[in-house]
């Protein structure tokens, strides 16, 4: 369970996936928004966990297909719910870009900007069987959702 080391082709693909939008959005960030404010805790797990998952996702050659076993679906369901972000940024990039909009469920998914991926990756851990994967994803989903909790906090104490 702790990975064999080598290129992995669908950490790639992954990676792509999570870094094409969020590129757009540095040029599209909803009215209002604002980082001043985050916890310097929580921001310290997202950095962290942005870094570890980023080189455990593309060093660890057992995230890519092997042929098909019961695993596989694992791997299925990571992919669904990545296009099921992709999915959430089309709708964010055609709404009027608001932080309702940004901070948004999709599908009866709670801020799904943020946990889609942060599921995403975790179930690609389990699909590779890389716990090195599944502990950085956890350090990413506090900093990470743990953020997208502060600022849908804040929104709603604006209303």
């Amino acid at each position: 369970m702790t990975g064999h080391l080598g290129f992995s082709y669908i950490g790639l693909i992954f990676l792509i996936l999570l870094f094409v939008p969020n590129i757009i959005w540095a040029r599209r960030k909803p009215q209002g928004y604002t980082y001043e404010n985050e916890n310097k805790v929580l921001l310290v797990f997202e950095r962290a966990g942005e870094f570890l998952t980023a080189i455990c996702v593309l060093v660890f050659d057992d995230f890519n297909v092997h042929g098909w076993s019961n695993r596989t679906w694992w791997l299925i369901a990571a992919f669904v719910l990545m296009a099921m972000y992709e999915c959430w940024w089309v709708r964010y990039f055609h709404s009027d870009r608001t932080l309702s909009d940004f901070y948004s469920s999709f599908l009866g998914i709670p801020l799904a900007g943020a946990t889609l991926p942060v599921i995403s990756f975790f179930l690609l851990g389990i699909y590779g069987n890389v716990v090195w994967l599944l502990g950085a994803t956890i350090i990413l989903g506090i900093g990470h959702i743990g953020i997208h909790i502060q600022h849908k906090r804040e929104l709603k104490s604006q209303y």
